[in-house]
């Protein structure tokens, strides 16, 4: 398959090619083949970025609040118009099947139209004061440059929400998405937002070589005049952005890993409990960071739950994303099918029950796997499976569901299957995690919620006023309409 185009960097408006002129391969994960190449960038193009996203920040922070939102809503009817071309970037270069892909267009559009409407929120308040014939009062002002590093795995969702909210509010950005998927969570959202009139240097996209990474990262982050950071990715690697964020006295938002268990209590019923965690464990072949990992299920209902859901999994369609009908595409990477595979080996290896699946990796693909008779000395009852699998443990009480839950450094979401919604919110406050569904399974989301995770889930939340609030500073401001007493 021939390089069907050569992708440059975005800087101040401007298609540029990488400073050193170098290129880099953007894969296909199901052929091999290359899809496209992309410039690969040096730390000094990241410099030049930076200049043009200062230099738009005076005017675009001065911008009316309904010239903003103009822009906004034509950005979201755009994306709108572009979903089959977003879809066919999904599946060529991340392997996202045709129903995630064009979940992640709507959704994505639908977070735009989110910021739209927070740009003529209020942001500010009056504060009480002791002092006679003063003004108090509190606004909440754009920062400047934010630093947005943005994943592969929802590329269109987490590309969008890595800058919607901050260029939203009036800060201007750098934008460093995933080197496996340098077009769809970087370069293709800053089309859309051309397109729709954003002005030159308020939105800059930098792409680089895997290699290239680390210095890359470490160049947007030690600029002075970037101002904040947010970063959505793997709990490792947001350990070196949040690490060099604190090092340069940077606040930064970080949504990472996550572990996240499905609690399905003795009242349930079954075959919902069955669907939910097919379509928890198994939307995008698991790669998704609320993805169910772990199914807690009480034991009299847990042989009957196991079995129907081996069956439903075993019935998943595996292929080509670009089919309609498929539900299992390919993994990102050859390491990433490589990792599943490890951890499922392992835990067999350990005593652990294969239901179904299990097929040594082939490739970047991996069979839908169920695993069963699992326990805390298995790598893979810890860490994040982040692929087509799922392991399920049987519990004897709600106590002892809520504890394994939480026994994991992470904690980013968790479901609870139950008919008796009181008893699922009595638990669901119980659970150390930062998003919880009362019946239904670990992944959701919506443009204006909180959505974030705790421990080493990351902090800060992305969505609605909360991204206003991250991504504004709040300062005092005071009027006096007299002069005012002095002790001396």
């Amino acid at each position: 398959m021939a390089v069907f185009a050569i992708r440059e960097l975005i800087i101040d408006g401007k298609d540029v090619p990488a400073s050193g002129g170098r290129t880099t391969e953007d894969l296909n994960p199901l052929t091999g083949e290359v899809y496209a190449a992309v410039a690969a960038a040096d730390p000094e193009d990241v410099t030049l970025a930076v200049d043009a996203a200062e230099r738009a920040f005076p005017a675009w922070s001065a911008t009316s609040p309904s010239a903003r939102r103009a822009i906004f809503l034509k950005a979201a009817d755009v994306f709108e118009s572009r979903v089959d071309e977003a879809v066919a970037i999904m599946a060529a270069e991340v392997g996202g099947a045709a129903p995630w892909a064009r979940f992640n267009a709507k959704l994505a559009a639908g977070m735009l139209r989110e910021a739209a409407a927070s740009i003529t929120q209020p942001l500010g308040e009056v504060l009480t004061t002791d002092t006679p014939g003063r003004l108090s009062y509190a606004v909440r002002e754009p920062m400047g440059v934010v630093a947005a590093f943005s994943p592969w795995n929802a590329p269109l969702i987490l590309g969008i929400r890595s800058v919607a909210v901050p260029l939203a509010v009036g800060n201007t950005a750098v934008l460093k998405p995933s080197e496996d998927a340098p077009i769809g969570a970087g370069l293709f959202v800053a089309d859309v937002f051309r397109e729709a009139g954003l002005p030159p240097g308020v939105l800059n996209v930098i792409t680089n070589a895997p290699e290239d990474a680390g210095d890359i990262a470490e160049t947007l982050i030690s600029d002075e005049r970037v101002r904040i950071v947010n970063f959505t990715g793997s709990t490792k690697v947001g350990r070196i952005i949040g690490g060099l964020a604190t090092y340069h006295l940077k606040p930064a938002l970080l949504e990472l890993g996550g572990k996240n268990s499905l609690l399905v209590l003795d009242d349930a019923d079954v075959d919902y409990a069955v669907d939910a965690t097919t379509f928890g464990a198994f939307h995008n072949a698991g790669q998704v960071c609320m993805s169910t990992d772990r199914v807690l299920v009480h034991r009299s209902i847990a042989e009957k739950f196991t079995s129907k859901l081996a069956a439903k999994v075993e019935s998943l369609p595996h292929g080509d994303p670009a089919d309609p009908a498929t539900v299992i595409g390919p993994l990102v990477s050859e390491r990433g099918a490589r990792h599943v595979d490890g951890l499922v080996t392992e835990a067999v290896e350990a005593g652990a029950r294969i239901r179904t699946g299990g097929t040594p990796a082939r490739g970047t693909s991996y069979t839908a796997t169920v695993l069963d008779n699992v326990t805390p000395e298995m790598r893979i009852y810890r860490e994040e499976i982040f692929g087509p699998a799922v392991t399920v443990i049987p519990v004897d009480t709600d106590d002892e569901a809520v504890a394994i839950a939480n026994d994991t450094e992470y904690g980013l979401s968790a479901g609870i299957i139950t008919d008796d919604t009181r008893r699922g919110l009595a638990l669901a406050r119980r659970l150390h995690t930062g998003i919880v569904h009362v019946g239904n399974q670990t992944v959701d989301d919506e443009a204006q919620v909180p959505f974030g995770g705790v421990k080493s889930s990351g902090y800060g939340r992305f969505g609605g006023r909360w991204s206003v609030e991250a991504f504004t500073v709040t300062r005092w401001v005071t009027v006096a309409d007299r002069h005012q007493h002095f002790p001396f």
